[in-house]
């Protein structure tokens, strides 16, 4: 039996334009513990800096450096708590797919190709954003922030995954939006697609890639390349 391809996409930024809906959560935050709020291009622009993704261990973009000057570790644990409740029921208000997302990846399924997603969002709101955003079922696994013991850019979240859909790095490719993407993309030896309009404020002359992209429509050229 031949090997199927696998293509492992990245979440926020790269499948779904989740700005406006983090920008929300952040700014209740914020607003609620007396730190400035941002705007939804901020928010955009500083998601790539080293937290990779709003939740976990940190809180988002600009917010962590503040974040960072919190002493009290219950105040810190609330913040978090705070976000993610937030966040958590409010996912998907304004979140919308990135532009020909939908065609790819019935294309990508229709040609048998097996689709993961690898997120440094927790896993179950990565879940449930893919559910009420109506494309949970076209991948066969979701990997979260804290689905292993470690993420992205550990190009472990890539290649455990791969090894998860038996497949093969050599018959992989990554799609992503920022230089989190490309590092573990570059570390795992696969091929990275990238969004030219990522969540990252470096420039994407500073970021790995070997294809770029306005967004998903027509990128099935590029990918039948590797097949």
């Amino acid at each position: 039996m031949k090997q199927k391809f696998t293509i492992l996409f990245d979440l926020d930024g790269t499948l779904v334009d989740t700005a406006p809906d983090l920008m929300r959560a952040h700014n209740h935050v914020m607003k609620k513990f007396g730190y400035p709020t941002k705007s939804t291009e901020e928010i955009r622009n500083l998601v790539g800096q080293g937290a990779g993704a709003l939740l976990g261990r940190s809180i988002w973009g600009q917010a962590k450096k503040e974040f960072g000057k919190v002493q009290d570790k219950k105040i810190k644990k609330e913040m978090v708590k705070d976000f993610i409740d937030f966040y958590g029921k409010n996912i998907v208000n304004e979140s919308t797919l990135i532009s020909g997302v939908k065609d790819f990846l019935i294309w990508s399924k229709d040609n048998n190709i097996s689709m993961a997603v690898c997120t440094n969002k927790q896993e179950h709101l990565a879940i449930d954003l893919l559910k009420k955003i109506g494309i949970y079922n076209f991948f066969e696994y979701v990997a979260g922030h804290n689905t292993f013991e470690y993420c992205k850019p550990d190009p472990r979240h890539l290649t455990s995954v791969i090894e998860i859909l038996n497949g093969d790095t050599k018959k992989s490719l990554m799609i992503g939006d920022s230089e989190t993407d490309a590092n573990a993309a570059k570390a795992a030896g696969i091929p990275i697609i990238l969004l030219e309009d990522g969540y990252t404020e470096k420039n994407i002359t500073e970021i790995y890639h070997n294809h770029l992209v306005k967004d998903f429509i027509g990128i099935e050229k590029i990918v039948s390349n590797y097949l």
